[in-house]
């Protein structure tokens, strides 16, 4: 099943590859309905990245037990950073949380390391790149959220430069694209994934390569310093992606509703849950 579901994405990207070199190749012939027709075949591709696909047969039964389904209500976990962060892409304010179900993110949030005295912005008009180390979140500490063990831990590709730039992003895309083809350990980067019993599993993505400190196997204790930060993978500045899922393989899961069961918003005030979009908190 996880093969097939593989493959099922890889051709999704490639439909979407395939309608752009469609579509550029109008500038050869001038013919206009190539165009169009291009612009068919990604839009399509583009579609069809949305859409999860179904599980049957063993892997549909391998999810959480009875009773602890979405329904059961989110699973409070402790937030896995210290001190204030951004919060970005956030299930507080729209669910899917990225715009799309794929790799269990239904829910996920994306956490911005950003210092109090200037404004962040997720998009720059310049300079088109820095490296991962001129952000304050690169190799900031992330910590295990629960107690748990460690099912997977890869920490080898590289920390590239940032993408949040008007002039990098269309770069970006098309990297995302081709990062598809690759599975998502290449859309993930350096991640870490935990089970936290239960059949609920927490991913720990675009991690600073070779900073991950823990092994598969591993049983750790919430609070636990797990890896760094950093900017591997489909990412456009440093960050930490977080997420809960039902299965220990993003590629098959389902999204978990979670929220931190204590930090402190821009406001001063103790809050339980999931900061919105935009939102500073701090732990």
């Amino acid at each position: 099943m996880r093969s097939f579901i593989l493959r099922a994405a890889r051709f999704k990207t490639l439909m979407v590859l395939l309608g752009a070199v469609i579509s550029l190749s109008t500038f050869l012939h001038d013919v206009g309905w190539v165009l169009l027709g291009g612009l068919v075949v990604m839009v399509a591709g583009f579609a069809l990245m949305t859409v999860k696909p179904s599980r049957t047969g063993p892997e549909a039964f391998r999810g959480r037990p009875a009773g602890t389904t979405a329904a059961a209500g989110p699973r409070p976990v402790q937030a896995p950073v210290r001190g204030r962060w951004i919060a970005v892409n956030s299930p507080a304010d729209k669910v899917p949380s990225h715009g799309v179900d794929a790799y269990g993110q239904t829910y996920a949030v994306d956490l911005v390391h950003h210092d109090e005295d200037d404004e962040w912005s997720a998009m720059r008009a310049w300079p088109p790149a820095r490296r991962a180390g001129a952000f304050s979140g690169f190799g900031k500490p992330i910590f295990a959220p629960a107690d748990g063990e460690v099912v997977r831990a890869s920490g080898w590709r590289r920390d590239h430069w940032s993408r949040n730039s008007w002039i990098t992003l269309p770069f970006m895309m098309i990297e995302g694209m081709l990062r598809e083809l690759g599975g998502p350990g290449f859309i993930l980067g350096n991640h870490v994934i935990l089970d936290l019993g239960d059949g609920t599993y927490a991913a720990f993505a675009h991690l600073k390569r070779g900073s991950i400190k823990v092994r598969r196997g591993q049983r750790v204790r919430a609070g636990e310093h797990l890896a760094d930060c950093g900017n591997s993978g489909n990412t456009s500045e440093p960050h930490l992606h977080f997420q809960l899922m039902d299965r220990p393989s993003p590629i098959v899961a389902n999204g978990v509703p979670f929220v931190f069961d204590r930090y402190e918003a821009a406001d001063g005030e103790e809050h339980r849950g999931v900061p919105a979009a935009g939102s500073a908190m701090r732990r």
